[in-house]
């Protein structure tokens, strides 16, 4: 147990998890005001994206070289931590939603969390920690721009927008998910 607190502090925990809470109680309160309405994905997307990136933060200790030197099996803990990142990223935004203001569909709550979650892992592994924030953030700013249209690669492009059940969407959150998270649970962050 002591280990478990210790690497949470290490790894900024507490201060993302607030983070994560903050923004997405923040965006709740700005959809009450009518912002985008209940079918409107963009601020779901956004909550999940911001909640990624503060916890993107975690994925590199304070001296990366001096962990890898520790004799402990890191590919388990690095796979938990990415997925704990995303389960907690959507359960959050699932929770707030009980307040009142619906703002998305838990499949796509549970589609858009887990392909950021590996979006976010991939950034820490290619980028490192600090800057793992920038390919969810490019991504869902691609998005946010980008025409609609029902060619694949289009599709696959704004993926984090899409209606949940659209095979491609689905696909591509699945492909980031299972890619990010083994990539920064073998290779780690990095240095």
């Amino acid at each position: 147990m002591r280990w478990l607190t210790l690497y949470a502090r290490s790894r900024q925990v507490p201060a993302s998890f607030a983070a994560v809470v903050i923004s997405a109680v923040a965006v709740w309160a700005l959809a009450r005001d009518g912002g985008g309405g209940p079918g409107d994905p963009r601020l779901s997307a956004l909550v999940l994206a911001a909640g990624v990136t503060a916890a993107s933060i975690g994925l590199g200790g304070q001296d990366v070289a001096l962990e890898r030197t520790a004799a402990i099996r890191w590919v388990p803990r690095r796979a938990a931590h990415v997925l704990l990142i995303g389960t907690v990223v959507g359960a959050v935004l699932l929770a707030v939603q009980t307040m009142g203001e619906d703002l998305a569909t838990t499949a796509f709550v549970v589609r858009d969390s887990a392909g950021l979650m590996g979006l976010v892992a991939v950034g820490a592994t290619v980028f490192g920690a600090q800057y793992a924030w920038t390919l969810p953030i490019s991504w869902l700013s691609f998005s946010l721009f980008a025409p609609p249209s029902t060619n694949t690669p289009t599709q696959v492009a704004t993926w984090m927008l899409l209606p949940p059940g659209t095979a491609a969407g689905t696909w591509t959150a699945l492909v980031l998910t299972v890619a990010g998270t083994a990539a920064y649970a073998v290779a780690g962050p990095r240095r």
